[in-house]
C-alpha cells in the first residue's frame, strides 16, 4: 500500500479563515486520494466548518491549537512567545517529521521565522529564500528570493540559483532552466555591488544554464525560468506583477462596459480573454514554498480562497514525489566535497 502524503495545513491562517483554509482542505482530498491532511487551529472553529461538507474522514486530522499569529505582530516574539499558535505546533508536526509539509495564508513574517528557527535549514543552505511562480508569457518562471532575505550575500543568490533550477526542473518540468539575474542592464558590468558580485559567480556554475542579467521589462516576456535576486527587489517584483495585473483587468472590465457596442464585443471576446487573463494570474500556480529547509512550508497569499489553498496542498505532493529537498541535499554534498 502506497504511502499517503501528509500535509499540514494552517486552519487560522489568513484574511478568510478558517472558512478557505478547511474548504481549500477538503477540495484538495477529493482531487489526489493519496494525501491525508492535519487541520491545526481551534478544534471547535475547524469542526463547525467541516460538517459543511462530505469527505473521507480517515483522511483528516484535527490538532488543536490555541493562538493565532496576528499580520500586524512582529514575527520572532510573536513565534518565541506563541507557543500554542497554528503556525508553531503545525511546522513543530514536520520538524518531528510526522507531516511532510506546511502549508498557510497567515503571518509571512511568522513564517519565515518559524520555517528558519523551527523547521530549520539543511545542513550546508546559508540563507533559505521564498520562491513563487508568477505568470509569463511562456509558462510560469521561479522569482526567488521575494520576501525573506533582505540583506543578501553573493554566495546566497548562487545556493537561490541552484536551488531554483532543481525546483524548475523535477517540480514544473523544465528541462534545463533558463537562470538569469535581475539587473538594470544586459551587460555584465552594470548592476549594483551585489549583483557584480553574484554574476562571476552565477558564470562560473557548471551546474546551472546561467544566460546572464535580465531587466525588469523582460521578465513577463518569459525570458528566464528561474529569476535569481535579493528580497527587497524580488518582493517589488511580485507586488508590481499582482498590482498592474488586477489594474489592466479592471480596466479591461470598465472599457468593454462603456457603451453597448463594446459590451456587444465583451460577449464576442470574452471566452478568449477569460482563457488569456487565467494563463497569466499568479494564484494559478498555488503557494510560494521556502527552499532550503529540512521540511516543506509553503506560504499562500492572505487573500487565498479555496482554490489556491488546495493548489498549494497539490503542490506539497510533486515537491515530495520528485523529492526536491533530497536533490537540494545531494547538491550541497557536491559542493563540499569539490571545495574539500
Amino acid at each position: 500500500m502506497e504511502t499517503k502524503i501528509k500535509i499540514v495545513v494552517d486552519a487560522m491562517g489568513g484574511d478568510y479563515a478558517p472558512e478557505v483554509p478547511v474548504q481549500g482542505a477538503v477540495e484538495a482530498l477529493q482531487e489526489n486520494t493519496n494525501i491525508s491532511i492535519v487541520l491545526v487551529g481551534r478544534t471547535d472553529a475547524i469542526k463547525e466548518q467541516l460538517a459543511k461538507y462530505t469527505y473521507d474522514k480517515e483522511r483528516i486530522e484535527i490538532v488543536h491549537a490555541e493562538e493565532v499569529i496576528g499580520f500586524d505582530e512582529p514575527p520572532v516574539m510573536a513565534v518565541r512567545k506563541k507557543k500554542d499558535s497554528s503556525i508553531v505546533v503545525g511546522m513543530k508536526l514536520v520538524k518531528k517529521g510526522e507531516a511532510d509539509a506546511f502549508v498557510s495564508a497567515g503571518s509571512t513574517g511568522a513564517i519565515l521565522v518559524g520555517g528558519q528557527m523551527i523547521v530549520g535549514r539543511i545542513k550546508g543552505i546559508e540563507r533559505a529564500p521564498l520562491a513563487p511562480l508568477i505568470p509569463t508569457a511562456k509558462g510560469p518562471a521561479l522569482l526567488i528570493d521575494c520576501g525573506a532575505n533582505v540583506d543578501a550575500r553573493a554566495s546566497h543568490l548562487v545556493q537561490f540559483a541552484q536551488m531554483g533550477s532543481i525546483y524548475m526542473k523535477h517540480v514544473v518540468g523544465v528541462d534545463n532552466p533558463k537562470v538569469a539575474i535581475v539587473n538594470i542592464g544586459a551587460e555584465e558590468e552594470k548592476g549594483n555591488q551585489l549583483v557584480k558580485e553574484t554574476y562571476p559567480l552565477l558564470k562560473e556554475c557548471k551546474d546551472i544554464n546561467f544566460t546572464g542579467s535580465i531587466e525588469a521589462r523582460d521578465i513577463p516576456k518569459g525570458d528566464a525560468d528561474v529569476i535569481v535576486c535579493e528580497a527587497f527587489v524580488g518582493n517589488v517584483i511580485l507586488k508590481l506583477y499582482e498590482g498592474l495585473g488586477a489594474t489592466l483587468l479592471s480596466k479591461i472590465k470598465g472599457g468593454l462596459m462603456e457603451n453597448l457596442r463594446s459590451k456587444i464585443g465583451g460577449i464576442l471576446i470574452k471566452p478568449a480573454l477569460k482563457k488569456t487573463m487565467k494563463s497569466f494570474m499568479s494564484n494559478e500556480y498555488g503557494g510560494a514554498p521556502l527552499l532550503g529547509l529540512n521540511g516543506l512550508v509553503v506560504k499562500t497569499h492572505g487573500s487565498s480562497k479555496s482554490g489556491d489553498v488546495c493548489k498549494s496542498i497539490l503542490q506539497c505532493v510533486t515537491f515530495r514525489e520528485q523529492k526536491i529537498n533530497e536533490k537540494i541535499k545531494e547538491k550541497i554534498k557536491k559542493e563540499d566535497e569539490v571545495q574539500a
